[in-house]
Parts: structure tokens; C-alpha cells; sequence
């Protein structure tokens, strides 16, 4: 007896522990990782979770929650039998809360309580850890190592955090790594140790007392000694994060709309994903237009339309009882948006033929007329995920 092999999405989704969706800002990313899961929850089973970032209120009303917060919280059964199926495993979700993160993380890797409390309160710290936008990309690679490591989920798909440089949250640990290896690290700390540093540095301080006053350099000569405590800990995280990242239990699936400006974003992110060795599972593009509007046939129609005849429109007038008039203003706008639309359909697909996946499939998502805001539109986009 011949057995059905396994969609590829699906293939993926049952080989990993992590899948990660990546790509530009504003194509989906969000609901797609949402999807992603929720489909390993009702078709693999397992225990599986879906890390957020900063996601959209109808995003937390589709899973069935309040809301969506730092803490892990699992969706309800009855979310899913509401939409008609019944969950083979668990779905739950977290939002990754930057500043609750790092006071966690500050909280693991400090010597003592007093240097806890130190560094919590500190004006410097308060600042980088909420408003740093790499200090985002950071601290969402540490909580999704975090979560990982407590063995209590079987997949986590993770929703990247938005940035300008789709490469950032890859980047963030060895970029902690290499800071609290730095120089500048070093010479930031130093006055406290050395007198004769002190010293030499005095005509700085004088000038920057006066510029930025005393108690802003007290806060960060505090601030670096203290982290500088931590050195051993961070450094060991940080390069664990990285192999978490690169171990072939990981893979990514780099999300976009077929627009040309995001599908060149996505295109660089794919590249730059291969040519560090991490594992492309697959290209997701949603909102393409349907494949219709590069129908022969159907552009053959449109063409009789364009070029009807008077007597034509009037004989269809008069059996759908409409104004000629009215009918033929209607049919001219309905030719011209089919063609418009085949025009943008057939530069899509052409792109999409173009587009490098570096051996892994490409899934395209057709353009929802109505947003998701509820399970049973998670489920049919997740549906389209795995359609042949």
C-alpha cells in the first residue's frame, strides 16, 4: 500500500524543535507564525508554542486569549472546537516583553543579590533595556534559548522581531559576545580600577561633569562594573544562543507578499541564511493574486469584453434587465481592472520563478478578501500552507 508523503511544511514542522519565521516587516509574518503552530497543534500533537512579538490585538482574539504577555499562556481547547477541529496536542503563546527579560536574565547572571539590585536600578540599564533596539533583537534570541531549554515544548515557532536590519536578531549574540570582550567595555570600567587612568582621564570627565553633570558618568561608570561582573555568564549564553540558532533542529522560513520591494528583502534574507549555513525550510508568500488572472482563457475573455459591440451590450442589457448604459460603463471598468490585475498577476509569477529558495519550497498564500481574526481563519491559512 502506497502511504502519502508528508507535505514538506508539515515534514518540517514534525522534524524541528524550532522554526523560525523571518523576513520583511508588514507581509504577514505574525499571523503566518501563528498559523504555522497552530497547525502543529491539531495535525502533529505535541506541545507546541508560538513566541510573538509586540502582536496585534486581533492576533490575541484569534487564539482565544485576553491577551498575549511575557508569561506563557495556553490556548483553550474550546478555541479549537469552536473552529471545528479538535487539537492533538496544546497551543499555547507568549510576547516577548523586552524589559521583563532582561531583568530575568540580569536576575540569572548576577554574582550576588546586591549587584542584582544595583543594575535593576540604574537609570543607564532602565534605558537600554526597554528603548535599544538591539538590546530587542538580543533578549529575543536569550528568551526563545530561555524556553528551549526547559525541554517543555516540543516545537516553538518564533515571530522575529521587527527591524531594519532583518539580520539584527542573528547577529545579537555574538555582538553581546564581542562587547563584553571590547576595549570599550574595558575603558568604561577602567577610572573605577586605576588611579593613574583616573588621572589621565580627568580633563574628560571635568568637561563631560559640566556637559552631561556628574550623577549621568556615576551611572554609567556603575553601571559598566557592575555588567562587567557578569562577563563569564553572558559570554557562555550569548555563544549557546548561537549554536541553538545554527543546530539543525532549527530552521527558518523566510515570509513575504510578492510585492517587488519586500520579495527583494526576502531574497537578500535568504541568501544571507545560506551562506551562513542555516537551514532554509521554506518560502511562504502570501497575498499573491490569484492564478486566473494568467489564464489564456480568461485574458481571451476579458479581450471579447474590451471589444464587445454595441448590439452586443444591448442584448445582454436586456437579459439581465439592466440600462445599456449602466451596463456598458460597468463592463469597461471590470476589462480594465482584469487587465490591470493580469499585468501585476503575470510580474508576480515571473518574480516568483525568479526567486532563489536554495532548495526549499515555495508556498504561496492566495489574497484574503477579510482579515484573520478568529481560529478558523488561523486554520485555513494554515491550510493553504501545506496545499499541493
Amino acid at each position: 500500500m502506497m502511504v502519502a508523503k508528508a507535505h514538506p511544511i508539515e515534514a518540517l514542522l514534525a522534524s524541528r524543535e524550532i522554526v523560525v519565521t523571518c523576513g520583511p516587516g508588514g507581509v504577514g509574518k505574525t499571523t503566518t507564525a501563528a498559523a504555522a503552530a497552530a497547525l502543529a497543534a491539531t495535525r502533529l500533537g505535541g506541545r507546541v508554542l508560538v513566541l510573538t512579538v509586540d502582536p496585534a490585538r486581533r492576533l490575541a482574539d484569534a487564539l482565544g486569549l485576553s491577551g498575549i504577555g511575557n508569561e506563557v499562556t495556553e490556548v483553550p481547547a474550546e478555541v479549537f472546537a469552536e473552529a471545528g477541529v479538535s487539537v492533538r496536542g496544546s497551543l499555547s503563546a507568549a510576547m516577548l516583553d523586552t524589559k521583563q527579560s532582561w531583568d530575568s536574565l540580569i536576575a540569572q547572571h548576577a554574582p550576588d543579590i546586591e549587584t542584582r539590585d544595583r543594575i535593576l536600578a540604574n537609570p543607564i540599564y532602565q534605558n537600554i533595556s526597554s528603548r535599544f533596539i538591539q538590546s530587542h533583537d538580543y533578549i529575543a534570541m536569550e528568551r526563545l534559548y530561555e524556553l528551549h531549554s526547559t525541554g517543555e515544548w516540543d516545537l516553538i515557532v518564533v515571530d522575529t522581531p521587527p527591524t531594519r536590519n532583518a539580520l539584527d536578531f542573528l547577529d545579537a549574540p555574538a555582538r553581546m559576545a564581542e562587547f563584553f570582550s571590547s576595549r570599550l567595555l574595558r575603558w568604561l570600567i577602567a577610572p573605577s580600577r586605576s588611579t593613574l587612568v583616573g588621572l589621565a582621564s580627568k580633563p574628560f570627565t571635568q568637561i563631560a561633569d559640566r556637559i552631561l553633570g556628574t550623577q549621568f558618568l556615576g551611572d554609567i561608570t556603575e553601571f559598566f562594573v557592575s555588567l562587567q561582573s557578569m562577563h563569564d555568564g553572558f559570554i557562555e549564553r550569548a555563544q549557546a544562543v548561537s549554536r541553538l540558532i545554527a543546530d539543525e533542529r532549527t530552521s527558518f522560513l523566510v515570509v513575504s507578499s510578492s510585492e517587488t520591494v519586500p520579495l527583494r528583502e526576502a531574497e537578500f534574507f535568504a541568501r544571507e541564511l545560506a551562506n551562513r549555513n542555516l537551514d532554509v525550510g521554506g518560502v511562504i508568500l502570501n497575498k499573491v493574486l490569484p492564478t486566473s488572472l494568467s489564464d489564456p482563457s480568461a485574458s481571451a475573455a476579458a479581450l471579447t469584453l474590451e471589444d464587445r459591440n454595441p448590439a452586443m451590450t444591448k442584448q445582454l442589457a436586456k437579459k439581465i434587465t439592466v440600462d445599456a448604459a449602466v451596463l456598458d460603463r460597468v463592463l469597461t471598468t471590470v476589462t480594465e481592472s482584469f487587465s490591470d490585475f493580469s499585468v501585476v498577476a503575470r510580474r508576480e509569477a515571473n518574480a516568483r520563478e525568479r526567486f532563489p529558495t536554495f532548495g526549499a519550497p515555495l508556498i504561496t498564500i492566495p489574497y484574503f478578501s477579510h482579515d484573520i481574526h478568529d481560529m478558523s481563519g488561523l486554520l485555513e491559512l494554515a491550510r493553504h500552507l501545506i496545499a499541493e
